[in-house]
């Protein structure tokens, strides 16, 4: 077994790696830029060694700043989670020549991997069904055009080297085609390869995904398949294993699919064989298609260990060791069903936007398995990926995981920074996806009801909450009810008869019952606010008539700001064009993301203060616009 290992990632990911690799008795090596020196998996690490500046170029995805902390450490082999440079095979060869062993596949398999054209070159050719569409080298955007005319709309561009989503664009008309492409291409870049393939865009599309594993010995196995397909602009939100509505016979085709492509390119460690599946009509074994390998760990691995019962990191370590793999194919078996919430520091109400701060308050379920990469105090910053944490929830049913993952994600407290946890906990609950029902268009097709902000007001026990908060500074101190405090702006119980008061709910006034039952879970705010927490969600009360609301929208009168911190990548307006409402004015590119911040009003562009290529911090007056400058339609 490898004595120890230097693991070349952050968050989630490396603490999960470090707890196993300690189980196993191996020293476990953390590397961290300077914005997580304070960060968990530093601390938990038996050595931690920093490797740059937050900036992920800089630090994460240095390949020479890893190495000398390998060299640094004596580590005997790296790790490289997932992400970051897990999918490098130039990084997995310096390993390798600086006398290291990888933890992962070899540099030649994830090559043949690595650009989803040639895999499926590949793929087709090793007898696994890929999709229709068009791998070649001619790039041209005239030649895309008529090539995917020919195909057949709906089509999908997928960039050659791209993964995660990124670089990925659905177009269902001619029109669209050419400004998908630039986006696409866009993104791509940001890959080192601008280069796109098409695809036939399926209906009812379903992403269903295989684990295997192979040793040096020529083993393979799978540990059967997960279903990925409730996803939002291609990111993952739900995970499960198995997928539902899984047949015996097409679990095998699938699977035997995988171990062919896993084959195919002398495969050794963890990897996961990804399929398209055509759910219009239910999972059929000849309705499957190759999509890509991702040759790594994947995020959604925790499913699969709670079906299984796998430790699937020490399979990695065993397998790096030299070891074959530690069961056959007839000794791993299913068991119940497990799903997977990512929870996100995002805001759904706004376009799901990636959320910064500092985590004052976090509170996550103790009844479900959850990774987490940050801790009560720590913070979401712009540099990296907004995870939280992942809630994996495992039952005897597919309908018992949903209500576990449910209660999961509505149990979540955060404040200040927002997060995604009430639209996990909604769409665990959605009728239509405990029946199974799903495909990749699934949330798209329910957004907004999947994003509703409760119309229920504050919960039994808030004003009461709230009374002693603001006049004591302590919610627990006790105060009688049917004192006549507060003001006309706040709290007045006139006589026995009246049992509710006027409070703020995020800025509008509502009347809530007097209710003296158990207060709700909240926290008190040195203000005398307080936040109560309901159903994963956060909402700020107060005692206090919020700031007149046209005052402050003066402000901000004709100026539209970034919402985050970011790169400007695209400006499609200029000064003096006119401009519609929800209009796209600037595409701002932020954790690893693009964002189109659009017109809030019809008006004209008055002023550019932001240019291609600027690095801006949140808030800044990007455009600002002239309002009614547009005649009527």
């Amino acid at each position: 077994m490898i004595d120890s290992l230097l693991i070349a990632n952050r968050g989630e990911i490396a603490r999960r790696i470090i707890r196993t690799a300690q189980r196993l008795g191996v020293r476990a090596i953390a590397v961290y830029s300077e914005a997580d020196a304070g960060s968990p998996h530093v601390r938990e690490a038996d050595e931690a060694v920093l490797i740059g500046p937050a900036p992920a170029r800089d630090s994460y995805l240095s390949a020479p700043s890893i190495l000398a902390a390998a060299e640094r450490s004596d580590a005997r082999a790296i790790h490289p989670g997932y992400g970051f440079l897990s999918e490098n095979a130039d990084f997995a060869e310096a390993v390798l020549s600086a006398g290291r062993i990888w933890v992962g596949p070899p540099p030649a398999a994830i090559r043949a991997m690595g650009f989803k054209d040639a895999a499926k070159r590949l793929m087709g050719a090793a007898g696994v069904p890929v999709t229709p569409g068009y791998l070649g080298d001619d790039q041209s955007a005239s030649a895309l055009a008529r090539e995917a005319a020919a195909i057949g709309w709906p089509v999908l561009i997928k960039a050659v080297a791209g993964g995660g989503g990124k670089g990925m664009r659905a177009v269902h008309a001619v029109g669209d085609f050419a400004a998908a492409l630039a986006g696409a291409r866009r993104e791509a870049a940001a890959f080192g390869d601008d280069r796109v393939l098409l695809e036939k865009l399926i209906a009812s599309p379903r992403h269903i995904e295989v684990q295997v594993f192979a040793d040096s010995h020529g083993g393979v196995v799978h540990l059967f398949e997960r279903d990925c397909s409730l996803q939002r602009r291609h990111q993952k939100v739900i995970e499960e294993a198995p997928a539902p509505g899984m047949d015996a016979r097409t679990r095998q085709v699938l699977c035997d699919a995988a171990i062919r492509a896993a084959r195919a390119v002398a495969y050794e460690g963890a990897g996961t064989v990804e399929f398209i599946a055509d759910g219009s009509h239910g999972l059929r074994a000849d309705r499957l298609w190759f999509m890509e390998m991702n040759t790594r760990l994947q995020v959604e691995h925790p499913v699969t260990e709670a079906v299984t019962g796998v430790d699937l990191v020490e399979w990695q370590l065993r397998i790096a060791s030299g070891e074959p793999l530690p069961l056959a194919q007839s000794e791993i078996t299913l068991k119940g069903h497990a799903m997977e919430g990512r929870l996100y520091a995002e805001d759904p109400a706004h376009g799901f936007l990636p959320s910064v701060g500092v985590l004052t308050h976090l509170r996550l379920p103790t009844f479900v398995r959850v990774d987490s990469g940050v801790e009560e105090g720590g913070a979401i910053t712009p540099f990296y990926d907004p995870m939280i944490a992942k809630m994996i929830a495992h039952a005897d049913t597919r309908e018992a995981a949903a209500a576990c993952l449910a209660r999961a994600a509505a149990s979540v407290e955060i404040w200040p920074v927002k997060t995604n946890a009430a639209f996990l906990a909604s769409c665990a609950r959605d009728a239509d996806f405990v029946a199974g029902r799903i495909d990749t268009g699934f949330i798209g097709a329910r957004i907004d009801a999947l994003i509703a902000a409760p119309t229920a007001g504050p919960p039994p026990g808030a004003v009461a909450w709230l009374a002693r908060a603001s006049r004591r500074g302590d919610p627990g101190a006790p105060a009688s009810p049917w004192s006549p405090f507060g003001d006309a702006a706040g709290f007045r119980l006139n006589a026995a008869t009246s049992r509710s008061g006027r409070i703020y709910a995020q800025g509008v006034a509502v009347e809530a019952p007097f209710d003296l039952g158990a207060p709700p879970s909240g926290l008190a705010l040195p203000d005398g606010d307080i936040v109560v927490f309901a159903g994963g969600g956060a909402v700020r009360l107060s005692a206090r008539r919020p700031a007149d609301l046209a005052a402050a929208g003066a402000l901000l009168d004709g100026a539209v700001l970034t919402p985050l911190p970011g790169r400007i990548v695209a400006l499609p307006v200029a000064v003096g064009d006119l401009v519609r409402t929800g209009q796209t004015l600037v595409v701002l590119e932020a954790m690893k993301m693009e964002h189109a911040l659009t017109a809030p009003a019809d008006g004209r562009v008055s002023e550019l203060r932001v240019a291609v290529g600027d690095q801006v911090a949140e808030g800044v007056t990007a455009v600002r616009l002239e309002a009614d400058a547009l005649a009527p339609p």
